[in-house]
C-alpha cells in the first residue's frame, strides 16, 4: 500500500491548545490515514542551506515561540525518533547526490509537533524532521521531495508542514477571510489540482496578491508545499482537505497528494 503525502498548515502555535474546526479536522485526519510506521516532516521552522536531517533515537520539544501562555511551554510531544528512517532518507539522498548533514540534540520544532500532537496525539509514531531551504528554487525543493517518493511505498508518512498565507504583518481580528488570501489561495488550488508545475514553480511572478501572501520574510511557509508534492511525483493527483481562515488571512489548509 502507498500512503499519500501531505502539506499541512500549522498557523499559530496556540493551535495546539485550541478546539476548532481545523484542530477536529487534523484530529480525525489522524485516525482516517492508514497508521504509519513513521512521518517524515519537512518543516518550515528549520530552513538551512544544507539539507539537514534529524537523527534522534528520541525527539525533545522545542518551545521555539515567545510571547505565549505559561501552559503552551509545559507541552510535550515525546515522539520516539527513528536512527533507521533517518538512514535510508540518507541513502535516498545520496542517490540522488544531494549534500546533506544529520542533526542531532535539536529537538521536533513547534512546525512539527503543534500538528502531529493534534494527528497522533499519543506520540507513539517515530519522527524524523527535515529541514527546507528556502533559498533554493521551487524546481529544487520539489526534486528533494521527489527523491523520497519510495518511503510512501515503506508506509512512511511524508509531510511538508507550513502556510500557504502565512504574513505576521498583516493578520486582522476579523472572522471573515481577507478577499486577496482566497483569491490566492484559489489560484494555487487551482494549479495544484492541474499539477501546473510550471506555474506553481513561478507562483511568486504569477500568483495574484503573492506579496501579501507570501512576504519575501516568509518564503519559508510556503515552500514545504513543493517538498510535500514532490513526494508524489509518482503519483500526480492533489486533493485539499480543509480550508478555512484564522485572523482574517492566516490560512489553514490540508492538501493531499497520491494517494
Amino acid at each position: 500500500m502507498t500512503i499519500p503525502s501531505l502539506f499541512v498548515a500549522h498557523g499559530s502555535p496556540m493551535l495546539a491548545l485550541e478546539d476548532n474546526g481545523y484542530t477536529r479536522f487534523l484530529e480525525n485526519l489522524g485516525r482516517e490515514l492508514p497508521v504509519p510506521e513513521a512521518i517524515a516532516v519537512f518543516s518550515a521552522h528549520w530552513d538551512e542551506a544544507d539539507q539537514s536531517v534529524s537523527v534522534d533515537e528520541t525527539n525533545g520539544t522545542m518551545h521555539d515561540f515567545y510571547g505565549f501562555p505559561d501552559a503552551m511551554y509545559e507541552l510535550r510531544y515525546p515522539a520516539p525518533g527513528s536512527p533507521a528512517l533517518a538512514g535510508r532518507i540518507r541513502e535516498l539522498f545520496e542517490a540522488g547526490n544531494l549534500p546533506h548533514q544529520t542533526v542531532s540534540g535539536r529537538g521536533l520544532d513547534h512546525g512539527a509537533w503543534v500538528i502531529l500532537q493534534k494527528m497522533y496525539p499519543d506520540a507513539g509514531i517515530p519522527v524524523v524532521e527535515l529541514s527546507v531551504d528556502s533559498k533554493r528554487s521551487p524546481s529544487e525543493q520539489y526534486a528533494i521531495g521527489a527523491m523520497l517518493k519510495e518511503l510512501r511505498q515503506e508506509n512512511v508518512l511524508i509531510i511538508g508542514s507550513g502556510g500557504l498565507v502565512h504574513n505576521l504583518r498583516m493578520l486582522g481580528q476579523t472572522e471573515t477571510p481577507d478577499e486577496w488570501a482566497v483569491e490566492f489561495d484559489d489560484w494555487v488550488a487551482e494549479k495544484l489540482e492541474g499539477w501546473k508545475l510550471g506555474e506553481l514553480f513561478e507562483y511568486d511572478k504569477k500568483a495574484p496578491h503573492v506579496r501579501q501572501a507570501v512576504p519575501s520574510y516568509g518564503v519559508e511557509h510556503f515552500i514545504p508545499l513543493f517538498y510535500a508534492m514532490g513526494a508524489a511525483d509518482d503519483d500526480r493527483r492533489a486533493k485539499r482537505l480543509f480550508q478555512d481562515y484564522q485572523y482574517g488571512n492566516l490560512s489553514l489548509n490540508c492538501w493531499m497528494f497520491g494517494s
